[in-house]
């Protein structure tokens, strides 16, 4: 077990800038995963952790020592990388057992080791196995049990399965979340660019954008509680719609006024200065329904219609070319294209956010906490 933490954690090129003041407490046993566009710097951010990257200033604790100047293989950490980097000339078995040979265990102890970790990760019948034999999800986990057997403090994973088709993908995530589960003690960070990864494995996410955390929080706080608007639409797929507005009328709750004349009642706190003032207003595609009353948010014709089956993305023109609304609706729910329709959400479902893009939503929560 062991936590990591990491205050003021910069790194730099020379004169570019790629982490700026990293402050993050991760706790012994957590399930970490790092998301954000590519160029965030999330996977600086792991290297860093890994001591691959010298961090520029700040510091970095694993286990509560200072490990600034700890060279990689003292950090008692392993990392997952995207590529399996197996040895093609060795069994699946000698492949796993390779660093502990290194490292002058007795024989002993690494047969126990490696059929320990073979057993875990469902391998037991490959040990006798060549990498080039095996699919590429058994040989991803043949590099993750590589790394359980030096029993590390810390797993980092480096985009695992970005190497991997959908259907592995699926499979291979499934076993990296079980694998979690038979070491609930085992720290482990995770990086991807890929929010279902990030939604379906995470204890906590850790949103990263141009060397910044954004926000922290367990995956349905993110989902349903976003800091601010790139994090609204960074997670939730399709992104959350988010149309330029104005509050009417301050407090708690608030109105907003949005596409034309419309007006949404949203049970938000908001400032008495805060009347008049310019804002984003938002609703995830699938917070919306049609509307069976007289009672709507939106109305619009319906432009474009992808059917995915199970549900159907509804793009609705509602006066604005440049703003297309995008509703989540059941695929047996019959639409057609060029018909109008009126939408609606659940007071509860609406966001609101300042000119700065900040939640209105957290202000009052983070003041609450004060």
């Amino acid at each position: 077990m062991a936590d990591v933490t990491l205050n003021q954690v910069r790194k730099s090129y020379g004169n570019l800038n790629i982490l700026h003041g990293i402050d993050l407490d991760i706790k012994s046993g957590e399930f970490i995963v790092f998301v954000g566009p590519s160029g965030c710097g999330k996977s600086t951010l792991l290297r860093s952790i890994a001591g691959l990257e010298e961090i520029t200033s700040g510091e970095l604790k694993i286990d509560g020592e200072v490990v600034n100047d700890v060279p990689p293989s003292k950090r008692g950490i392993a990392m997952v990388f995207q590529s399996y980097a197996l040895y093609p000339h060795m069994t699946v078995y000698d492949n796993m057992a390779f660093s502990m040979k290194i490292g002058k265990e007795s024989k002993a102890e690494i047969d126990k080791r490696v059929r320990q970790a073979a057993e875990i990760l469902q391998l037991t019948k490959y040990l006798d196995r060549l990498p080039k034999a095996m699919s590429g999800g058994q040989r991803q986990r043949v590099a993750i049990g590589r790394a359980i057997v030096r029993n590390p403090k810390v797993f980092l994973f480096d985009e695992p399965l970005s190497n991997l088709d959908a259907a592995l993908r699926v499979a291979t995530r499934i076993e990296i979340a079980k694998l979690k589960e038979s070491m609930p003690n085992t720290t482990m960070i995770y990086v991807t660019h890929d929010q279902v990864e990030a939604m379906t494995l995470a204890d906590r996410i850790v949103v990263l954008k141009d060397g910044v955390v954004e926000q922290v929080g367990t995956p349905m706080e993110l989902y349903k509680r976003p800091g601010n608007l790139f994090v609204a639409q960074f997670i939730g797929s399709p992104a959350m719609n988010i149309l330029p507005a104005k509050i009417e009328k301050a407090g708690n709750p608030t109105v907003v006024s949005h596409v034309g004349d419309r007006k949404a009642t949203v049970p938000i706190a908001t400032p008495a200065s805060a009347n008049g003032a310019a804002v984003s207003f938002g609703v995830r595609p699938e917070d919306l329904a049609i509307a069976t009353g007289s009672d709507y948010l939106f109305e619009g014709k319906v432009d474009y219609i992808e059917q995915l089956g199970e549900v159907q993305l509804v793009y609705i023109d509602i006066g604005r070319a440049d703003l297309p609304l995008v509703a989540k609706l059941p695929g047996n729910v019959e639409v057609k294209r060029g018909e109008t329709l009126r939408l609606n959400a659940s007071a509860g479902d609406l966001h609101i956010f300042d000119a700065d893009g900040h939640s209105f939503t957290l202000h009052r929560e983070e003041a609450k906490a004060a």
